[in-house]
């Protein structure tokens, strides 16, 4: 799966109206271009839209030209109101009142996730939001009333004095006794049978908060399309980052083939052995590049050139190849050599020049390049093997190739 992690983008603090007309915070994360599709993210139970999974997710998303809205639900985070008086309904409420703020703010979200708790929330709310056109849980519980075991010590005084306060990882929070009344109230299976979206069902089998049984209930009640992914070691929070990771990559490859505004097609993905460079849209000169189908990066113009100064020049990455060549090639000679070299730097400049200013160049008239690389060798050495370091740098196959005769062949793609 491609990781496209390198791809910049934005992050903007939004606030819209939740439920009981409080303000609810949210932040809308941008890919650098425009998007091809907007999804919405419902956060773990007594979670905030700041935590690890939804970050990391959501970067990944960007990274696939997928905006992402992540907001507090209502008491939590910074978002207003009293946790307390709040409970799974008033959740799903919030839901559905960021995909209106997105709906007329920037576009409808055609993906809904929701992680833990949040997953169950999505997929109440799925119903109402119809733009929606895909689904997808992530740790999520087949039955809300799961949470409950959250603190089923506490459930006796809840039960008695109406409310409670409990631990929830490490932190306080009051829970009234409302809040087991609507969890207990709710019944999923019907809304999964009758969801009519794409589903895709991510758990861990070794999910020690919910059980990967509630991966089973969930699936087993959808209709297809429906598809399950395992995420084998990872835990229910997915505070690895690779875990984070892989499951960008798997939504934004799934998700291609059901959201709106665009399809796997229009995401500069390379295949290995290649390199894809796609004009985004966005100003006059930004490029995506896909880079064997592993990186992306962009590449523009500065302000003063008519570009958005998005990424490096076409020069600059030009440059930017040469000099790693240099240092990887210095670095692979030190190691052979057993030298106490501790890091290279390669400053790089280029130019046009007057060939007749070239006293050793085969062309004696008009303009030339010129690129100038300054070298800088590192470590606890004598003046002699810093030298033959920085001399092996001439000898790096990207250098060689720039001074070689290069051909290049162009075709046009019927």
């Amino acid at each position: 799966m491609p990781n496209t992690s390198k791809m910049p983008s934005t992050s903007e603090k939004v606030m819209f109206t939740g439920t009981d007309g409080l303000q609810l915070a949210g932040r809308m994360d941008l890919p650098s271009g425009p998007p091809i599709a907007y999804a919405l993210w419902a956060h773990c139970f007594s979670c905030t839209k700041d935590v690890f999974a939804a970050s990391r997710v959501s970067k990944g998303l960007t990274d696939r030209r997928i905006a992402v809205l992540r907001f507090d639900f209502t008491g939590l985070g910074a978002s207003e109101g009293d946790f307390a008086n709040t409970n799974f309904s008033s959740n799903v409420d919030d839901l559905v009142l960021a995909a209106d703020f997105l709906r007329d703010e920037y576009e409808a979200p055609t993906l809904l996730i929701g992680h833990s708790l949040g997953g169950a929330a999505v997929l109440v709310a799925a119903a109402r939001i119809p733009e929606a056109q895909a689904v997808c849980t992530i740790g999520a519980p087949a039955d809300p009333a799961h949470v409950a075991n959250m603190f089923t010590k506490d459930r006796a005084e809840i039960e008695e004095q109406g409310e409670a306060e409990v631990m929830l990882v490490g932190r306080p929070f009051r829970i009234k006794k409302q809040f087991l009344e609507d969890i207990e109230s709710q019944k999923l299976e019907s809304d999964i049978a009758s969801l009519r979206k794409a589903l895709l069902v991510f758990h861990s089998p070794i999910d020690q908060v919910v059980s990967i049984d509630n991966a089973s209930q969930i699936y087993q009640a959808a209709k297809h399309p429906k598809s399950y992914i395992s995420l084998d070691n990872a835990d229910h929070m997915l505070s690895k980052k690779e875990d984070a990771i892989y499951v960008a990559d798997i939504i934004a490859a799934w998700a291609s083939r059901y959201i709106g505004g665009g399809t796997a097609a229009d995401l500069p993905v390379a295949r290995p052995g290649t390199i894809v460079v796609t004009e985004t849209g966005q100003g006059k000169f930004s490029n995506a590049i896909s880079v064997g189908g592993r990186h992306a990066l962009l590449a523009d113009e500065p302000a003063d050139y008519g570009g958005t100064d998005t990424g490096p020049t076409p020069y600059d990455l030009l440059l930017a190849g040469l000099g790693a060549c240099k240092t990887m090639t210095m670095r692979m000679y030190a190691d052979r050599k057993g030298y106490p070299l501790d890091a290279t730097r390669v400053t790089l400049r280029h130019a046009k020049i007057h060939a007749e200013d070239c006293a050793d160049c085969d062309t004696k008239a008009g303009r030339i390049d010129q690129i100038e690389a300054e070298i800088e060798v590192i470590g606890d050495m004598d003046d002699e093997t810093r030298q033959k370091i920085a001399d092996i740098a001439e000898k790096c196959p990207v250098h060689r190739t720039l001074q070689s005769e290069v051909r290049i062949v162009s075709r046009h793609k019927e």
